[in-house]
């Protein structure tokens, strides 16, 4: 059974930072692209990073310059590095990845930007 579990997430202040990681079970990280996306209260859950298999890397405009998403195929992990924090990235963040054409999603953590 393939599972993704997200952790990192917290309330942090505006300009600080926090680091996602998605721990994927049951399939190899290395075989599929790896999708970071967020949901805020009342708007549609949107693309933030991905990363495909040749490890080209695609952001939305919002984050350019302040996210960063990796992949750590020996650990079968995947990471998003979060910078600068903004209020409005306030989201329930989630990973995803296709398994053999299922396309698999974590349970989500929450990131606050507040002061």
């Amino acid at each position: 059974q393939v599972q993704l579990v997200e952790s990192g997430g917290g309330l942090v202040q505006p300009g600080e930072s926090l680091r996602l990681t998605c721990r994927v079970s049951g399939f190899f990280l290395y075989y599929s692209a790896l999708g970071w996306y967020r949901q805020a209260p009342g708007k549609q859950r949107e693309l933030v990073a991905s990363v495909n298999r040749d490890d080209i890397e695609t952001y939305a405009e919002a984050v350019k310059g302040r996210f960063d998403i990796f992949r750590d195929n020996e650990h079968n992990t995947g990471i998003l590095q979060m910078k600068n924090l903004k209020p409005e990235d306030t989201a329930v963040y989630y990973c995803s990845i296709n398994a053999n054409g299922r396309v698999v999603w974590g349970q989500g953590t929450q990131v606050t930007v507040s002061s």
